[in-house]
């Protein structure tokens, strides 16, 4: 039957893959009761398979049966069907042939809800909120997103024949694309502030990020930069390398970026820097908020350690399990927890998770408070400071700001959430653009450096009521820096860029302007790195 076949590829590899890849001489104890809770669960298999009231996928189940034992272990280790293994590869390698859209089904409408810059999506015209109508002259109502991705996908230079749905627009926007090599980037941008004051935003680590990093930090060099303000607010993590490497780039070669350490030896690992780095010298801040984690909390937890940057913002979100993913058989993956990080100082950045995992992966949704610590909890970092282990890494100066930098009502969240934003950016186009679909009487013209007057505030409000929301006006008024910078944000990402988008937003960011404020401390907490840096 196909599902013994299943069942024997699957468990034989990932008893394979993480037996003798991770738990080395720890494995006999338990390859002695593999074969009978092998037969335990292909008894239940053959039972389901054979007596269920009405046919089911074996696929399904067995994909079904690994998740399930994998959610008994902890929050982060998980089972990644072929689809999503595929995609978890595509965001490490940061590189593929398409057309540089992320889609998603909305009301069973394929719906472009990202555009990547410089794709060959972007030069075309698409834009976020465009619904993709027609693949090659068949209509696409009611297709999945996994099937609509692989008739988008294909060789380089080929072409494929797409119908946009627009609004505003009565005829289907028709174009021929042609398919090109995607670079997902890892920047969100990279600017000056000012005359001296440069600023990266890092989105996430892939397998470039470094080297894009690196190019970031020497045209910014270039232009004159004095200071940094190194952006890591809602970056997830990614790859371990990545973070050791950019880390790398802001401490001294020979230096401890991290260290991991699990359940056996060949699970524990010094990481340190490896290269002579040019960085070592100019002023810092690191901005994090709840919403980095991973390996995020790696480089800020390292630079705050070795007391190199001023870390501002909110306490992150505290993950630091080492998954080691595995392809197992029919492309699928198993990304399994093998071992903790701790920060130079000694600091666990785990924070610990109830039974249920719920108060653990709902933390981003509450607000912070002071959490208890124990006298075992304390660390300090090379220049004598105190920090603490087990509870993700807190700053330096506390500012919340967990919504692009601001602290946003319950309604104003709200906003943000359903996404009216966005929705009401859809209807602007830039001067002078001539793509395809981006002019005509419907269109709302936008130049650069345009400001949201009470014009146009008065018109998001009509189309947010216009979409059956009640404004609260309590919300309303209090949010209403918010809901201009956010305006303004949405707008400049949808019709310009977003590096344009980030760096108006950082002129107006409560959380952005705090930390920049706060350069003299970081410019001493640099001459306290110099120091120990020059003692025997």
């Amino acid at each position: 039957m196909r599902y013994r076949a299943v069942v024997a590829a699957l468990l034989a590899i990932v008893v394979s893959a993480v037996v003798g890849g991770v738990y080395g001489k720890g494995a006999q104890a338990t390859a002695n009761t593999v074969p009978e809770h092998y037969r335990t669960f292909t008894a239940a298999l053959s039972a389901i398979q054979t007596q269920y009231a009405q046919p089911v996928e074996s696929d399904r189940m067995v994909y079904g049966a690994i998740n399930g034992m994998l959610q008994t272990l902890d929050p982060h280790s998980s089972f990644m069907d072929p689809r999503s293994y595929a995609q978890m590869r595509e965001r490490q390698e940061g590189r593929y042939y398409g057309l540089g859209l992320t889609i998603q089904s909305v009301d069973g409408d394929i719906t472009a809800v990202r555009v990547f810059e410089g794709s060959p999506a972007f030069s075309n015209g698409i834009r976020r909120g465009d619904v993709i109508a027609d693949v090659e002259g068949t209509n696409t109502k009611g297709w999945t997103t996994e099937a609509t991705v692989n008739k988008l996908k294909g060789p380089k230079g080929t072409f494929v024949k797409i119908g946009v749905r627009r609004k505003g627009f009565e005829r289907l926007l028709e174009m021929n694309v042609m398919r090109d090599q995607v670079s997902i980037p890892s920047l969100s941008a990279s600017f000056m502030i000012d005359a001296t004051t440069g600023y990266v935003g890092v989105t996430d680590f892939a397998e470039h990020t470094d080297e894009d990093l690196g190019l970031a930090l020497e045209a910014l060099t270039k232009k004159g930069m004095k200071r940094l303000v190194f952006d890591l607010r809602s970056n997830p993590g990614g790859q371990l390398d990545q973070a050791i490497r950019i880390t790398n780039r802001f401490v001294p070669k020979g230096s401890m970026v991290v260290y991991t350490r699990g359940r056996v030896a060949n699970s524990d690992s010094d990481y340190r820097a490896t290269d002579t780095p040019k960085y070592t010298t100019i002023p810092m801040i690191t901005l994090v908020n709840r919403n980095s984690a991973s390996a995020s909390e790696i480089v800020s937890g390292a630079l705050q350690d070795y007391d190199r940057s001023l870390v501002v913002g909110e306490t992150t979100f505290g993950k630091a399990l080492v998954q080691s993913v595995y392809k197992i058989s029919g492309g699928a993956g198993l990304a399994l927890t093998t071992a903790r990080y701790y920060t130079p100082s000694g600091r666990l950045i785990q924070r610990p998770w109830d039974g249920t995992f719920d108060e653990y992966l709902t933390y981003t949704l509450k607000d912070q408070s002071e959490r208890a610590k124990t006298p075992d909890q304390l660390k300090y970092t090379t220049g004598g400071r105190k920090v603490f282990s087990g509870g993700g890494i807190e700053p330096d100066l506390r500012f919340d700001g967990p919504v692009e930098g601001f602290s946003p009502t319950r309604f104003g969240r709200a906003l943000q959430g359903r996404g009216l934003f966005a929705g009401y950016a859809e209807q602007f186009s830039a001067e002078g653009d001539a793509r395809v679909g981006h002019s005509g009487p419907s269109r709302k013209i936008v130049r650069k450096g345009f400001e949201v007057d009470e014009a146009m505030v008065a018109d998001f409000r009509a189309f947010v009521t216009g979409r059956n929301v009640k404004i609260e006006e309590a919300g309303w008024t209090k949010d209403i820096d918010f809901i201009r910078a956010i305006i303004r944000y949405n707008i400049d990402e949808s019709v310009f860029d977003i590096a344009t988008a980030r760096q108006r937003l950082v002129t107006v960011d409560p959380q952005a302007r705090f930390a920049i404020s706060k350069f003299p401390e970081a410019e001493k907490l640099q001459e306290l790195s110099r120091n120990r840096t020059a003692k025997p």
